[in-house]
């Protein structure tokens, strides 16, 4: 097998994202939407370079960090750093993990069979590289039984083969008694996540791509709510039916759908139930999904055959705050400045930033939900952070109703270009859609 395929050139981080973000796509045009086969007439997502580009990305961001290694039990960091999945069952279970030493490539402790599979199918990384591990299945196994003791010997020898022991090691997420090990090993542990989310907040185009594809699967599944959302139908109804459409077009998680109607759209509950949909009602909908593991979180509000002045008031409002926020979103902006045109928690009904925290609000997107920046009066006022360019972001916007218990939510996916920002989420808000008017 060619060498070049088993072991990827990278190039120093300023390098890789000048070819992963410039040459590749011109700002002034729409981002593309491409569908899911790759073609030979055109080109699409480039898995090799995605790859390339996020370890290239990893790999700078811990030279930067002072750290000597990484060890990564988030499966957001594993799938960054290795390009594997094995199902979205191992999300709660800490049962992967993966090691990046130095200037090494990745060692990745996989479950079971699924190393076995990473070397017949993922030749990007050397086979030897792929390790079965098992620490316990988040304390299932009890650290008595040993397993966490002799994985955490086995990283200590690579760290010191690597050059690198005596430097701290960042860890993301961990149990207790790995972490105990890993002490007893005589390692300096430090909190590896923020380097690794230095790392993730600016995207290549591949990530742009496929962060807009999942985006453009929503556009189809709000037009499927516009259409069924009537007088009779339940809540839970509608999460079914997102959940097969969202699966039959490809996503590969449907982390959550948030399906809100009629009186229990203030305070928002952030869930569903089965709630019958009546005449009137203003209903909300945040569709959480993930194709190729980048996310979508895109809400979308509606009135069910007629809207009150006070609901169309309410969605006016959520707009214009939604509106000036987008309008203020280019490179070297930092957050406060979106943050600012925001109204207090005061001002829209609760006692304090915390009580509103989530809200009125902004946080990016990736191969996880919440990634950076994030958005917020509770945060950003006292510690902004710079917008770049290759972020890509969710704003989403909340104002209840005088009524009572109406409110409008309202949600839009950007991405930062070099001059300002492209809407992704493209299913029409401007105004409030009623769904089957009378």
């Amino acid at each position: 097998m060619n060498e070049m395929v088993l072991k990827p050139r990278l190039v120093d981080g300023e390098t890789a994202l000048k070819h992963a973000l410039e040459p590749h796509w011109r700002w002034d045009r729409a981002i593309p939407a491409h569908g899911h086969s790759g073609v030979d007439f055109e080109t699409r997502v480039d898995f090799r370079r995605l790859t390339n580009y996020r370890m290239t990305r990893a790999k700078q961001a811990l030279k930067a960090s002072g750290l000597g290694a990484l060890l990564l039990f988030d499966v957001n960091n594993i799938r960054y750093v290795t390009s594997t999945k094995i199902g979205e069952w191992e999300r709660d279970k800490l049962c992967r993990f993966a090691l990046l030493a130095g200037d090494n490539e990745p060692i990745l402790w996989d479950f079971g069979s699924a190393a076995v599979h990473h070397k017949l199918y993922c030749d990007w990384m050397p086979q030897e590289n792929f390790r079965a591990g098992m620490l316990g299945m988040r304390g299932t196994v009890p650290p008595a039984a040993g397993l966490m003791k002799r994985h955490a010997e086995e990283i200590k020898g690579l760290l010191v083969e690597a050059g690198v022991a005596d430097m701290p090691l960042g860890v993301d997420l961990v149990e207790p008694g790995m972490w105990l090990e890993l002490q007893n090993c005589g390692l300096k542990l430090v909190d590896g996540q923020q380097v690794m989310l230095d790392a993730r907040e600016i995207k290549n185009i591949d990530e742009i791509v496929l962060l807009n594809q999942a985006a453009a699967m929503v556009d189809g599944v709000y037009h499927m709510i516009y259409e069924e959302l009537k007088p009779g139908v339940r809540e839970n109804d509608i999460v079914a039916k997102a959940n097969k459409m969202l699966y039959e077009m490809g996503s590969d998680d449907v982390e959550a759908i948030n399906a809100i109607s009629g009186e229990r759209c203030n305070p928002h509950p952030h869930n569903f139930t089965d709630r019958l949909i009546r005449p009137g009602d203003q209903a909300f909908f945040d569709i959480l999904q993930s194709y190729q593991g980048y996310r979508t979180c895109y809400y979308r509000t509606f009135n069910v055959g007629r809207a009150t002045d006070c609901q169309r008031d309410a969605y006016s409002k959520a707009r214009l705050w939604l509106d000036k926020a987008i309008e203020l979103i280019k490179p070297g902006v930092s957050t406060d400045k979106v943050a600012a045109v925001w109204p207090k928690a005061e001002e829209f009904g609760f006692p304090n930033e915390l009580a509103a925290f989530g809200l009125q609000f902004g946080h990016g997107l990736g191969l996880a939900l919440h990634e950076r920046p994030i958005i917020s009066r509770l945060v950003s006022m006292e510690r902004p952070m710079e917008i770049k360019t290759g972020m890509v972001f969710a704003l989403e916007t909340y104002c209840p109703a005088t009524d009572g218990y109406s409110a409008a939510r309202i949600e839009e996916e950007v991405v930062v270009t070099d001059k300002g920002c492209q809407v992704i989420s493209l299913f029409p808000a401007e105004e409030l859609p009623i769904a089957n008017r009378y």
